[in-house]
């Protein structure tokens, strides 16, 4: 079905909607809503929308849904696939006015969110009442957490405490087709028909536009121990890690991270920061693995650290750094943060996130290496190899343009086949978007991918939502 154009009578209508103030028009300011952080991407949406409540939402897409006019809804715009531009042009309709925390609940530990709420400020708010958000993407002091749930991201506690989808209770949604729905209940059990409220989480916002989220919360763990430990290479570092599981720790953080990496940070966090990075990253080591043990026991802490450290003495180490300031932990936890920006900044790249069972992470990094030399380019890798998921990001440095549009994605293809031949998938928490999408034939099978299709139709049977992501 092809899609009608943006009409100036269409826009007075939405104007009606949303009011004159919570338009854009102006190509400009539509620039800014064109792009996100994947890449060098750009794709100008022809108006931009700010609705206020669900009820305009519900509006913008009835009148939208009848005329077939795409729609692309977007958060804090930090996505890395491409999962939020708008492919087809039409509208954006931005979450950035739905920005309320509506309700913290103490008794039962849940809370009713809007979607535009940056999740560090959530984090927060609920800290500040003795209670724990645990998921925390490297973006969460930008992102929001509509786009989380959307995108279902993790970050470093996910290896402990799980990812946004084992946080969300029940959403408010607008359907394609405008109706207003709520996916389940407030509780912490239903087996009331399919889960619906499951199916939206990482569906990257093709099904519905969230309006409202209800979490569960956990209590605020009140002790944390860091160790920072130098690996020899990286293929020691993952079997290091996998070690460490074996002996029965449950790290609330386990990342990883090459030297080329830190040292880009290092250098990066100096100029962002104004201030010298102290911590000591020893010379002759090419990996490095944060490991972080929350609870609310010293002693048992303690003892899960020099569990860990005596698991990793049976690899090619160096000196363990125990970080025991709060100053020295914020520092390290600084430079694993900026890794991605700071390597944006050092040149363009492509972010991949892989993932596999964690066993299989050594050959994993090594076939990666190997496809680089094969294909002409350099990666950094990083990630959370707690729970399997690596980041790479492919350098494009001095790569002309020819090569990094097509050797170089063909390179990328290998790595995607590498890793469904060890066990894996194609993305842990970046989404599928517009990146990943030529690749989705490798990760599952076409009755797999009709049945996603079939998904799609009955809750868009226009296909104005979202259009041109995952298929």
């Amino acid at each position: 079905m092809a899609f009608a154009e943006v009409s100036s009578d269409i826009i007075g209508q939405f104007a009606a909607i949303v009011g004159e103030s919570n338009i854009v028009i102006d190509p400009a300011q539509r620039y800014n809503y064109s792009h996100d952080e994947t890449e060098d991407y750009s794709f100008l949406p022809d108006v931009v929308l700010k609705p206020g409540t669900p009820e305009e939402i519900s509006q913008i897409m009835k009148l939208c849904h009848e005329h077939v006019i795409p729609v692309t809804p977007r958060g804090g715009g930090t996505g890395l696939s491409g999962g939020a531009l708008p492919v087809q042009k039409g509208v954006v309709i931005s979450m950035e006015r739905f920005n309320r925390i509506l309700g913290i609940d103490e008794l039962n530990l849940q809370a009713t969110v809007e979607p535009g709420v940056i999740t560090e400020v959530f984090q927060n708010a609920v800290k500040a009442k003795g209670l724990f958000y645990p998921p925390d993407p490297a973006s969460r002091g930008t992102c929001f957490i509509g786009g989380n749930v959307s995108e279902n991201s993790g970050g470093p506690k996910a290896v402990k405490y799980g990812v946004t989808r084992d946080y969300v209770l029940n959403l408010q949604v607008v359907l394609p087709t405008g109706e207003i729905i709520w996916t389940g209940a407030n509780v912490l059990k239903n087996s009331t028909g399919y889960n619906l409220t499951q199916l939206m989480c990482g569906s990257e916002g093709t099904l519905g536009i969230i309006t409202k989220i209800v979490f569960k919360l956990r209590g605020l763990p009140q002790k944390d121990v860091l160790l920072l430990i130098p690996f020899a290479t990286n293929e020691e570092a993952c079997k290091g890690i996998a070690e460490i599981f074996r002996a029965g720790v449950t790290p609330s953080g386990m990342e990883f991270f090459e030297r080329e990496g830190a040292m880009l940070t290092i250098d990066y966090c100096e100029k962002i920061y104004a201030a010298k990075v102290t911590t000591p990253f020893p010379e002759n080591m090419n990996a490095y693995l944060l490991c972080e043990l929350d609870g609310n026991d010293d002693e048992v802490l303690m003892r899960d650290a020099e569990r860990v450290m005596g698991v990793v003495e049976n690899f090619q180490v160096g000196e363990i750094l125990f970080a025991d300031t709060a100053a020295q932990k914020e520092e390290l936890w600084k430079i694993r943060k900026n890794l991605s920006p700071a390597v944006n900044a050092y040149t363009l790249t492509r972010a991949e996130d892989v993932v596999v069972p964690r066993a299989n992470l050594p050959k994993l990094i090594v076939g990666i290496k190997e496809i680089g030399k094969e294909y002409g380019f350099n990666s950094v890798c990083y990630g959370h190899l707690g729970d399997g998921n690596l980041h790479i990001n492919v350098l494009k440095e001095s790569i002309n343009e020819e090569d990094w549009n097509t050797k170089v994605v063909d390179g990328i293809g290998e790595i995607f086949k590498l890793t469904v031949s060890l066990g894996g998938t194609l993305s842990g928490e970046h989404g599928i978007g517009i990146a990943k999408r030529p690749y989705m034939h490798l990760a599952m099978q076409e009755a797999n991918l009709e049945v996603m299709r079939g998904i799609k139709r009955v809750f868009d049977p226009r296909g104005i939502l979202n259009p041109g992501k995952i298929f």
